[in-house]
């Protein structure tokens, strides 16, 4: 049986004709592409109106740190195994096809959902900037059905140009990519000149109105914001130095992106109170609510360029991952086909983005955000007890960065991430239940028999 068979370390990584191309500095920038966008200009507001109150600097320290911990472990095993599939790849070389293909299978709903969600909010900040140039889209263009309207238009639409772009090729991609970072960092600058002149003290008061127990539950809801650096790990077939470059790209991302939550944050709960903030575009709607309307629309057109480098890094990501995945026989052998002049996997990249598509303009984005945290920190689960378990059975593969203090810091990690995990709504752990189920299904049905470990009669 194939079960439980471990696939060769040397062969992590199956996905041939990709190009190396990025340095630490491409993969830092993809990281901080990721990270800086839903958690700043959509999930803080809501969190902090229906979770934490102004506590929520408490959860994105809580959160950062859970991600920091396991950071650490995912520089060591993308430094040591590689491979394009991320923590999907990690878990086959240690505990075996069935947990690898069980955390391969979460990992596509981790990041199909987050491009989703991301571009709901990304539709928001849209709205907001055409708002403030006296432009306005039909309300039933901006709702899903489940919110009373037909479609929204602008995150279905954002999504289809994001496909397009990524199937031009991953240089062409990261150069985008660049560019969206350096005005997104430009439009929290804004933000943060402006805010910091109307801080008002007595709006952080009450300071934990949900307590502690709300606090955590912000955590949790905000952890989506930190699955960023996650994407930087399926770039290993793409980064020329992986072994050095990858947990540079890791570990920088995080700590910039964790700084910059904190102190936007902070003023976002100190100007306005923390009770009107649960809205798609907390940040450009604070700055009209205070009268500055060239702000917030800098800070929105800065907000679109964010959640779109969001949804290209979580896209790419996606795709690596299934590329991986279908590399290995788990999923159909066809989705492997590599453009030759692109030399981008260009069959997965449309066929996910047509359903990501649909997925953005029918279903709203508090339906869909709490689901990509459970899949994201049972991941990080793996990752941190793929540290671990390596270190024991494998001592002999070379490691060019080591997570310090091992076990001590990865049991941490997978400590923290589970009991994050248990603040989530029993919604969440339902509907997670239900896609983890259909998995199973599928890899019984039809991965086990095909994978390549199973023909080899490994």
């Amino acid at each position: 049986m194939s079960l439980f068979r471990t696939k060769p370390i040397d062969v992590i990584g199956t996905s041939k004709g990709l190009h190396r191309c990025l340095s630490a500095f491409d993969l830092t920038l993809l990281g901080v592409g990721a990270i800086i966008g839903a958690g700043i200009f959509v999930l803080t507001g809501i969190a902090a109106a229906t979770k934490a109150g102004p506590a929520i600097i408490i959860s994105y320290i809580l959160a950062g740190s859970a991600s920091a911990l396991s950071a650490l472990c995912y520089a060591e095993l993308a430094a040591s195994i590689g491979g394009c599939g991320s923590a999907y790849g990690y878990a086959y070389a240690g505990f075996g096809e069935i947990i690898a293909w069980i955390i391969g299978w979460d990992l596509l709903l981790e990041y199909g959902i987050s491009c989703s969600a991301v571009a709901n909010g990304w539709s928001g900040y849209v709205n907001n900037g055409l708002t403030a140039m006296g432009l306005h889209i039909p309300t039933f263009l901006l709702k899903s059905p489940l919110e009373g309207g037909i479609i929204n238009l602008p995150a279905a639409l954002i999504v289809l140009v994001i496909m397009f772009l990524l199937a031009r090729g991953v240089r062409e991609s990261t150069r985008f990519n660049a560019v969206m970072v350096f005005l997104k960092l430009s439009a929290i600058a804004i933000f943060v000149a402006v805010a910091s002149f109307h801080v008002n003290p007595s709006n952080w008061h009450p300071f934990m109105p949900f307590g502690w127990n709300g606090v955590v539950g912000g955590a949790a809801l905000i952890f989506f914001a930190y699955i960023g650096f996650d994407a930087v790990s399926t770039a290993a077939d793409e980064a020329i130095r992986p072994e050095r470059d990858l947990p540079i790209g890791i570990i920088a991302s995080l700590i910039i992106c964790t700084a910059i939550y904190v102190l936007v944050a902070a003023l976002l709960t100190g100007v306005v109170p923390y009770t009107t903030l649960n809205v798609s575009s907390p940040v450009a709607d604070v700055l009209l609510n205070l009268g500055h309307r060239f702000g917030a629309g800098m800070v929105a057109a800065g907000a679109i360029a964010g959640l779109t480098t969001v949804i290209l890094v979580m896209y790419y990501g996606l795709t690596r991952i299934m590329l991986a995945m279908a590399g290995d026989g788990l999923l159909s052998p066809s989705l492997t086909h590599i453009d030759a002049k692109k030399r981008t996997p260009t069959k997965i990249i449309y066929i996910t983005g047509v359903l990501m598509a649909a997925l953005s303009g029918l279903l709203p984005i508090g339906h869909l955000a709490e689901l990509v945290n459970i899949g994201t920190l049972a991941a990080f689960v793996v990752v941190c007890c793929g540290v671990i378990f390596l270190r024991y059975t494998r001592p002999d593969i070379p490691r060019p960065f080591k997570v310090p203090f091992s076990p001590v810091v990865p049991a941490i990690g997978v400590i923290f991430c589970i009991y994050l995990m248990t603040h989530l709504t029993g919604r969440t752990w339902i509907a997670f239940s239900i896609w983890s189920a259909v998995g199973l299904i599928i890899y019984f049905c039809y991965s086990r028999k095909r994978s390549a470990l199973a023909i080899a009669g490994q």
